[in-house]
């Protein structure tokens, strides 16, 4: 399976809180719901939904799983919603137990101290994408480790000032080739991007 991540990201780097105020305060972040201004249904939507039509399993981290897991399940009848509750779902936690996921369907629980081996075991597999969103801790772990096989960067024209990323910050260049970009008229892009052989 290809891992293809799928984040919005600010101009300065930031994926923190896109959704909404409370999603994810840690360390004052007092920007949540920052992507709304420049959402594109068009282009945004029709990515997402491009890249979901892909998917046969999602990947998450606790915190972007428990956000997921409070809000599609009573949205079914949606084709988007009922897409998202049918696959199979793995999260990544230390704290959740086997009795904390089923309040989403499919859901396994994959322990934070297995979560790379395990994931190497999932993309070894063979089938379409293992698709991932938020989650920028385990993200931030995969693309360390070379896990990832494509990036999907939402970026909105707006600068942060701080907050989580997904980028390593540990010195090692990782080229990346542009497969494709779109704008919308938010001045919103979506860039794609795998990763390259050096030069």
């Amino acid at each position: 399976m290809r891992i293809v991540v799928s984040e919005f990201i600010s101009i300065d780097g930031v994926v923190q809180a896109p959704g909404g105020p409370q999603e994810d305060t840690d360390g004052g972040f007092a920007h949540g719901g920052w992507t709304h201004p420049y959402f594109d249904p068009e282009v945004v939507g029709g990515a997402f939904a491009d890249g979901l039509g892909r998917a046969e399993a999602l990947l998450f981290g606790r915190r972007t799983w428990q956000t997921m897991a409070a809000a599609w399940p009573e949205r079914a009848g949606d084709p988007f919603a009922d897409l998202m509750n049918s696959l199979p779902k793995y999260v990544v936690s230390t704290t959740l137990g086997e009795g904390d996921v089923t309040s989403w369907s499919n859901t396994t629980l994959i322990p934070g101290d297995e979560a790379v081996a395990r994931v190497r075991e999932l993309r070894a597999a063979d089938g379409g994408d293992l698709a991932m969103m938020g989650s920028p801790t385990l993200v931030r772990t995969l693309l360390r480790e070379g896990l990832v096989d494509e990036l999907q960067l939402i970026r909105m024209p707006v600068i942060l000032g701080g907050g989580k990323t997904i980028f390593p910050e540990d010195g090692v260049k990782r080229p990346l080739e542009r497969v494709s970009t779109v704008a919308g008229k938010t001045g919103v892009e979506v860039c794609v991007y795998r990763p390259a052989d050096e030069a």
